[in-house]
């Protein structure tokens, strides 16, 4: 439902003074057990306060409360509240109970879920404000930060992020529960340890095992677990969402599943596995054909499956690729996998099968 826009600039010289200190705090995005105990008042008190303030001032909702607590100058934008230096109660991060969670996925348009049940989460600004707390991986965000993050060189005329807050703790707070999925803290807001699952979490996690795999020599586990990050990429990362975090996140998230499908492939092909990697390569290759190890790869793994013509054929298209795109020859790493195809120098082409594996489907 949209915030109730005035025609002229709104004064808060109605209220009484505490009312005006409860306005104030509420313009911060303090909930209202936070307001109660900075203000030495009762939680009940708050609530009383904050629906004579609304019908006061002839506003919908908290969220007009923020915005008007803004507008009418208790509060200054990256200052906090101009009259009353309202702080939240520090809180200890407690880890949720068990249960279900809100899932986040960022590798692929963002969307949450709770229990199953996708939540709404607003338009793509607001929606880029829940990426940048996501990808913060528990850190707290200043109102500045996420200001950078979400809008850059081009901040809004007013400081929308508490309303942006508010809108959000509502669409996340699920399953009646009295605790929102985000908090405020020392410096900013933060996602509630333990009351998210995010796919770019899991994802880091998975890489993690990768490595222990690969030091320990399991080839079989890395592929395994390679596989398993790989199902949580949905699209292309980010998708839509506005503002320089998103932009930069979408290059970097990118980058890291094109190494995560690198390094599966990479076993495979010294599995013996080539017939698997062939057509993954394929699409890979197509999708960034200006990666010339990529490219090094396919051609490994063509002859290895006896398709020597079809291996220099792929070296051809990308010598080309590159003069005609690019006005570069071919790179050292491609350029010396081409050489040792004409040669059949398999133990260079790092063909030879680990000791231990399996060849072959």
């Amino acid at each position: 439902m949209p915030t109730t826009v005035t025609t002229f600039r709104p004064t808060a010289t109605a209220l009484r003074h505490q009312e005006r200190q409860v306005l104030s705090a509420v313009g911060c995005g303090l909930r209202d057990d936070e307001i109660a105990a900075a203000l030495a008042i009762p939680e009940d008190a708050v609530a009383e306060h904050l629906a004579r303030i609304l019908m006061k001032l002839g506003l919908r909702d908290r969220a007009a409360a923020v915005v008007h607590a803004f507008d009418c100058g208790l509060v200054v934008p990256g200052r906090g509240p101009r009259t009353l230096p309202v702080r939240p109660v520090p809180r200890t991060t407690a880890v949720r109970a068990a249960g279900p969670k809100v899932r986040i996925s960022l590798l692929g348009p963002l969307r949450a879920w709770w229990d199953g049940r996708p939540l709404d989460l607003g338009h793509p600004r607001q929606q880029a404000v829940l990426a940048a707390l996501a990808l913060g991986a528990g850190r707290s965000l200043s109102q500045r930060e996420l200001l950078d993050d979400v809008w850059g060189m081009e901040p809004p005329a007013t400081n929308v992020v508490p309303v942006y807050i508010y809108r959000l703790r509502k669409a996340l707070r699920v399953g009646g529960g009295p605790d929102p999925v985000i908090e405020r803290g020392l410096r900013g807001y933060q996602l509630v340890s333990g009351a998210v699952d995010v796919d770019v979490a899991r994802m880091e996690e998975l890489v993690t095992r990768i490595d222990k795999a690969d030091r320990a020599g399991e080839p079989l586990e890395a592929v395994r677990l390679c596989a398993q990050a790989l199902e949580l990429f949905h699209e292309e990362p980010l998708a839509g969402l506005p503002g320089p975090l998103a932009e930069l996140e979408r290059l970097r998230l990118t980058e890291r599943r094109i190494a995560i499908v690198q390094r599966k492939l990479e076993w495979q092909l010294r599995l013996g596995q080539d017939s698997e990697a062939i057509a993954e390569l394929f699409a890979l290759s197509a999708a960034h054909p200006l990666n010339e190890p990529l490219t090094a790869m396919l051609m490994r793994a063509l002859y290895r499956n006896g398709r020597q013509a079809d291996a220099l054929t792929v070296f051809e298209r990308a010598r080309r690729l590159l003069a005609d795109d690019l006005g570069v020859p071919p790179s050292r790493l491609l350029r010396r996998a081409h050489q040792m195809i004409l040669r059949g120098d398999e133990a260079g082409l790092g063909l030879i099968p680990v000791a231990g594996s399996t060849t072959g489907p």
